[in-house]
């Protein structure tokens, strides 16, 4: 065989390679997915038994089509209403900083039982693959690089934690932490829990061997299987995350197992003192001394922010139903240089304008990029505000499965001083979205969304605010008054209508 005729050979056995591994196995119910042979690696999720690459044929992107397979039939029966709530839960958790979860089903045909469910594919790999790429490249992390991660995984969990009653993740690694092509960190494996806690007896295989999995051993908090879990060994594992990220890898001397010894050197070797301070507080021994998520988002090492990228993501916030995505490119082009683009006042002192020579469009324009995708972390709190009707009665019909007791509500105590609203009709015209927007006595903004319908009572709303504490109890009969009057207006008259009350 000549060279060519080999190398011919070479390519044709690399076509058949690949043509075997995107032959389609198996299709879901409803035809959408489809199933491939090729297996794909998305982080340690105990419990699964295979996870393939599939395709969405609707959207025409990859997907993961996750197998979960039960021992018994019998058994698989007896949990099975417990599974479509849950699952049905998982659906409506949403946030730019987590692996989508699409969609679910039960198979029991001929003698298997199984869950198949569907989630976001991550292409560009785990945390935990980029940092060996980074290490064996000589190359260190870059500091700016590390406080966006942090921010956006510390987003995802004060998500999850401030759901009713809260969601424990409970498998964060630096294996479950997966990085887009664009930058955006996404943490999965959220279903994890559903697994170990749940119905572990019942799958094939011990989904509990994570427990005794040495390599992932100093993720898990000292208190990790003694009791309920709690948002706490979240935060724990998050640090063990950020001090990985730091030094790109915890040396355990050729161990499998990473010693406390081992990680207190990685947390010694840190140069700065805020990110050592910042890192060192999350992995606490005692868990009522670690700090909430949200508490770590304000964390002096990570919250900076440049006084016009926080004026633009504000505004940003305020009029994304009304700015298209090239807004910004048209208006700068009639702009003049030495005109005044935002002006801060301060009482004591002179004010500060900041023309429009002073800062470049491009750079301005990708950061309010950065803000609609979810990466800028400060506006996640915002996005996050959305008043969470459909997740909190899903949650509520969990109450009878193994979850952790729900932490103290914290209650609003500042005064809401004027209030706007927009009502605008669904395609539908069943049912209408509501846009609230709340001025605080701290001259801080609140913003929340959700879907009204016409039988929806005010004060049940307002309650729900007061539940969720978005606004004080003081409050509650005043907003319940405003929207009282907001919806009328609305289901009397089909257009768009827009209500303020200062």
């Amino acid at each position: 065989m000549t060279m060519s005729e080999e190398k011919n050979s070479g390519c044709r056995g690399k076509e058949e390679e690949s043509e075997d591994e995107s032959e389609i196995l198996e299709e879901s119910p409803c035809g959408r997915w489809q199933k491939r042979k090729e297996q794909v690696s998305q982080g340690n999720v105990p419990g699964i038994e295979t996870a393939s690459l599939a395709m969405d044929t609707e959207e025409g992107v990859e997907v993961v089509w996750n197998e979960v397979q039960f021992s018994d039939k019998k058994v698989f029966k007896s949990h099975e209403d417990r599974m479509r709530e849950m699952f049905e839960s998982l659906m409506h958790v949403d946030h730019p900083n987590i692996v989508k979860f699409h969609k679910y089903w039960l198979d029991t045909r001929e003698s298997r039982a199984r869950v198949i469910f569907i989630t976001e594919y991550m292409s560009s790999g785990s945390l935990k693959q980029f940092l060996k790429k980074t290490k064996k490249n000589h190359k260190t992390m870059n500091v700016k690089a590390w406080k966006r991660w942090c921010t956006q995984i510390l987003s995802a969990l004060s998500y999850l934690h401030s759901c009713h009653p809260p969601i424990v993740h409970g498998n964060l690694t630096c294996d479950t932490i997966f990085i887009q092509h664009n930058g955006l960190i996404k943490i999965g494996s959220v279903w994890h829990r559903l697994f170990v806690n749940v119905f572990p007896e019942a799958i094939y295989g011990n989904v509990q061997h994570h427990r005794d999995d040495e390599t992932n051993q100093h993720y898990f908090a000292p208190e990790y299987g003694l009791a309920e879990d709690v948002c706490s060994i979240d935060i724990f594992a998050f640090g063990i995350c950020t001090l990985e990220m730091a030094v790109l890898e915890i040396q355990s001397n050729g161990d499998t197992v990473v010693s406390k010894e081992a990680i207190t050197n990685a947390a010694q070797s840190l140069e700065d003192p805020l990110i050592k301070e910042f890192t060192q507080s999350c992995v606490r021994m005692v868990a009522k001394k670690r700090p909430t998520a949200h508490d770590l988002l304000f964390h002096r090492v990570l919250f900076e922010v440049h006084s016009l990228k926080l004026l633009a993501a504000h505004c940003f916030i305020n009029y994304q139903y009304q700015l298209h995505d090239n807004c910004l490119e048209e208006k700068t082009r009639t702009f003049d240089p030495s005109g005044v683009m935002a002006e801060i006042k301060h009482g004591d002192r002179p004010g500060v304008e900041i023309k429009y020579s002073n800062v470049s469009p491009l750079e301005l324009d990708k950061f309010l990029e950065d803000v609609k995708n979810g990466i800028y972390p400060l506006m996640n709190f915002q996005r996050g505000l959305t008043m969470p009707r459909t997740l909190s009665i899903f949650q509520e019909r969990m109450e009878t499965v193994k979850t952790p007791s729900p932490e103290p509500q914290e209650m609003e105590t500042r005064k809401v001083v004027q209030m706007h609203c927009n009502l605008e009709f669904t395609e539908e015209g069943t049912r209408s979205h509501l846009s609230l927007l709340l001025k605080m006595d701290d001259k801080l903004q609140r913003q929340l969304n959700c879907d009204v319908l016409p039988t929806d009572s005010s004060k049940d709303l307002a309650s729900e605010l007061v539940h969720f504490a978005f606004i004080s109890e003081e409050d509650c009969e005043k907003l319940a008054g405003f929207l009282e009057d907001a919806l009328c207006k609305h289901w009397a008259r089909p257009p768009l209508e827009e209500s303020s009350l200062a």
